[in-house]
């Protein structure tokens, strides 16, 4: 059986982190399996852990009345789910629904929080890396914006 420093060792997230580091904060870890359906967090419920996702697919959604579950994004093996836990209030803002079985690394955040309080190096080194998912996921929604409300472009020799 694999233990969780060797987990997060072979996860990108974590993967060239410091072993020392990655001890560190395997005490906040569990293995967890969540089945097809089943939420790993739901919106406006206490975001009290993130998600490292080793196998299985996410969806991030959010919740309209009129139309139901919408899916922002789906993540996969290798992707991280959920930044609520580094901010006050600490709720979830969108839902996360495994797909099929998901394998994850489930990490709690207030236990995390208290361990890079402890050792800011560590906690700078973690927030440079969710700064960079949370760029990245708003590059990717800037881009389904654009082409949600993207004009038709007019065909050569269209008269308007």
């Amino acid at each position: 059986m694999q233990k969780i420093p060797d987990m997060l060792r072979e996860h990108p997230f974590f993967r060239d982190l410091a072993p020392a580091d990655l001890e560190f904060i395997a005490g906040c870890g569990e293995n967890a399996i969540y089945a097809a359906g089943d939420y790993l967090a739901q919106e406006n419920e206490p975001a009290d852990y993130f998600f490292l996702i080793r196998k299985g697919r996410v969806a991030v959604e959010t919740y309209r009345p009129d139309r139901g579950p919408i899916c922002l994004q789906t993540l996969h093996d290798g992707d991280v789910f959920g930044w609520s836990w580094l901010f006050p209030p600490y709720q979830w803002t969108f839902d996360g629904r495994a797909m099929d079985q998901v394998h994850a690394i489930r990490l709690n955040g207030k236990c995390l929080r208290e361990k890079c309080e402890a050792e800011p190096r560590l906690g700078f080194q973690l927030m440079q890396r969710f700064a960079r998912i949370a760029t990245e996921r708003l590059q990717a929604a800037r881009i389904q914006l654009l082409d949600v409300y993207a004009q038709p472009s007019p065909l050569v020799g269209d008269r308007q």
